[in-house]
C-alpha cells in the first residue's frame, strides 16, 4: 500500500472537477481477481459529528476466515466536502486515508460501507479507496443507488445481478433469509463472484458482515474504542 495515498489528488474540489477526477480514474480500476492469499480483511465505515462538520473514520482489522479483532481505529477529521449523492468518496476518503495511517496491520481485502462499481460513474468509495491504496477491496451498501434487479429468493447466499443500461454492475445478496438484502460490487482488484464470496464468508449471525458491522459500530460511536 502506498505510504501516503491521499497525495495522489487533492480533496479541496468542485463538484463538477470531482466527477471528472470519478472519469479520469475509473478506468483504472480492475474487475478481476488479483488477490493474494486472504488472511485479514477490514471493515470500512464513516459517521459524522458536530452537525456534520467532523467526519468520524472507523477502520476495524480482523483475521480470516476466523473473523476475531485484531486491530481497530478512529480517526477525526474535518469535512472537506458537501454531502452530495454520487460524490460521497470525496466527503469520506480523507479521514479513511489519515485513519489508514495509524494501522500497524495492512489488511488484504477492505470492506467497505458503500458502493462499489454499483455507481453512476463506476467508481463509488470502495473503487476510489481502492484505486488509491492499490489494495482489493469491495463494496456494500445497504441500499441501492442506482441499477434494476429481481428480488432474489428468500435463502441464504441467494443473489441476483443488478443490471444498469444493460452491464451487470453487482449484485443484490440475501445474506439471511427473511431479511432485506444487501447489494455488493467490486471495489478493485476482485470479480463479483469472488465478492460475494468473501462477503458472504465474512457474515455470520448477522444481516451485515462481521468487518462493516464492527466498524459501524465505532463510527457511529457506539461501540468503544
Amino acid at each position: 500500500m502506498p505510504a501516503h495515498p491521499s497525495t495522489r489528488h487533492g480533496w479541496q474540489l468542485s463538484a463538477s472537477d470531482a466527477i471528472q477526477l470519478q472519469k479520469d480514474l475509473a478506468p483504472e480500476v480492475i474487475l478481476e481477481d488479483d488477490l493474494e492469499a486472504i488472511h485479514t480483511v477490514a471493515g470500512v465505515d464513516v459517521g459524522f459529528e458536530e452537525r456534520g462538520r467532523i467526519t468520524r473514520a472507523a477502520i476495524v482489522v480482523m483475521n480470516f476466515p476466523g473473523l476475531e479483532v485484531l486491530e481497530s481505529t478512529v480517526v477525526r477529521c474535518n469535512t472537506l466536502f458537501p454531502y452530495i449523492p454520487g460524490l460521497l468518496s470525496f466527503r469520506e476518503l480523507p479521514a479513511v486515508l489519515e485513519a489508514l495511517q495509524t494501522l500497524h496491520i495492512c489488511p488484504d481485502l477492505f470492506l467497505c460501507d458503500g458502493q462499489g462499481y454499483a455507481h453512476p460513474r463506476r467508481f463509488g468509495i470502495a473503487c476510489h479507496l481502492g484505486i488509491l491504496t492499490g489494495a482489493a477491496s469491495i463494496g456494500i451498501g445497504k441500499s441501492r443507488l442506482i441499477g434494476d434487479y429481481k428480488v432474489p429468493p428468500d435463502r441464504r447466499g441467494a443473489w441476483s445481478p443488478l443490471m444498469d443500461k444493460g452491464e451487470c454492475i453487482g449484485a443484490v445478496v440475501r445474506t439471511r433469509e427473511k431479511v432485506k438484502p444487501v447489494f455488493v460490487s467490486q471495489g478493485h482488484r476482485i470479480s463479483l463472484e469472488t465478492a460475494i464470496e468473501y462477503v458472504m464468508r465474512c457474515t455470520t449471525r448477522y444481516k451485515l458482515p462481521e468487518t462493516t458491522r464492527w466498524a459501524h459500530r465505532l463510527a457511529s460511536n457506539t461501540g468503544r474504542h
